[in-house]
């Protein structure tokens, strides 16, 4: 067995998402597991270079995971032009992102990066472009598709539980506290939108790729975005003014004529199981799918409620649905997608969550801000190259 080593250029790593989920819970992780078995006899190991801004926390994160303290650094091009970096991974601010990935597609690297891929539709088809050209491989991470709830979904769906699917109905988001007398838990930037924050640029590309995975591709998006909080705190204790939405409320339309609604909100108190939850209602049956969990409701076994406001309830709708087994060991859902990427670029296995996957994304959350400001329904033209 041969053991190869790949240098991955890892850009924001110093942020929640980037360090939390990317390099602790996928990259170490693999590295912990001995490196990815790439099934002929190699074996990958992962040799991150950490990359960010500042470089006392970088210093403290190698130091922290017992890491090369000579693979930190705080100047991207330079990461760039040293050839023996294979992949650029970047999880920094949105509005940096699409700068960053253009010079790294210039340098022939291969292209791994959190979602939205730019700030704009045609700077993302762009990108896509530019990749192909370049003959360099491209992935978007789109976690939630690895959801343990979410597969168990896709194995009804792919089963024939639903019948003919109807509806989809999905609840995401929690309390983001302020910032004034408890910390909030969200970067500042997220609720500017000159520095590329808003829920809609956060949440629609994930709504995007969940629904066009599972359901089929979204023809059609009617949604009114909100800043319900206008004054926040930042990560210093002064006031600012939240330019950007933190509340998105839509409506999409999928083709063969489902019809998916979808809620996303950092202002909403958590009254369910999940902290997204997504009910799916077919002619056969029903479930509801959430992070880890999934319940189901088949025809055979529904109840025949009866509407009486006079009388209480004397049952429980919810001990009126079964549980789905796990029936498999679920890994973390960025790790199994970063093992995809790398089994892409290095064993030539099979991989469509490319730019052109990630540009779809960036489309929906461009038509959810111009419905939202035009107030009207719009419809979702096919993207290609």
């Amino acid at each position: 067995m041969t053991r190869k080593t790949v240098r991955i250029a890892m850009n924001g790593v110093t942020g929640r998402m980037g360090y939390r989920q990317h390099l602790v819970r996928s990259i170490l992780a693999i590295r912990e597991q001995g490196g990815l078995d790439l099934g002929d006899g190699d074996v990958l190991w992962p040799e991150p270079i950490l990359v960010g801004r500042r470089e006392h926390a970088l210093k403290a994160l190698a130091e922290k995971h017992g890491l090369d303290p000579a693979n930190i650094s705080t100047d991207v091009d330079a990461v760039l032009a040293d050839d023996s970096v294979d992949i650029f991974f970047d999880a920094a601010m949105t509005h940096t992102r699409e700068d960053f990935l253009k010079k790294a597609i210039a340098a022939g690297k291969h292209i791994y990066t959190e979602k939205p891929t730019a700030t704009g539709l045609d700077g993302a088809i762009e990108l896509a472009r530019l990749a192909r050209e370049a003959g360099v491989k491209s992935g978007v991470v789109q976690d939630k598709l690895f959801l343990p709830g979410l597969l168990k979904l896709k194995r009804l769906i792919d089963g024939g539980f639903f019948g003919r699917i109807l509806s989809v109905r999905g609840e995401f988001g929690y309390w983001v506290f302020e910032g004034d007398w408890q910390e909030a838990q969200r970067p500042s930037w997220n609720y500017r939108a000159e520095d590329g924050g808003g829920i809609v640029v956060d949440m629609f590309p994930h709504w995007e790729y969940v629904l066009h995975e599972l359901f089929g591709r979204v023809t059609s998006v009617n949604a009114l975005a909100s800043t319900h909080i206008p004054t926040r705190w930042d990560e210093h204790g002064k006031p600012y003014e939240a330019t950007a939405d933190d509340s998105a409320y839509g409506i999409f339309q999928i083709d063969g004529g489902i019809v998916a609604q979808i809620n996303s909100s950092w202002d909403v108190r958590v009254n369910r199981d999940e902290l997204v939850e997504f009910q799916v209602d077919g002619t056969e049956g029903s479930a509801v799918a959430g992070l880890r969990n999934c319940r189901v409701q088949h025809r055979s076994s529904t109840p025949k409620p009866v509407w009486n406001p006079d009388l209480p309830a004397t049952y429980s709708f919810r001990d009126q649905w079964q549980e789905v087994p796990d029936n498999t060991e679920f890994d973390n859902g960025f790790k199994v997608q970063w093992e995809l990427f790398l089994k892409h670029v290095y064993a030539g296995a099979d991989y469509h969550w490319d730019l052109l996957a990630g540009a779809r994304g960036v489309q929906m959350a461009e038509l959810g801000l111009k419905s939202s400001a035009e107030g009207r329904r719009l419809d979702v033209p096919e993207i290609s190259l």
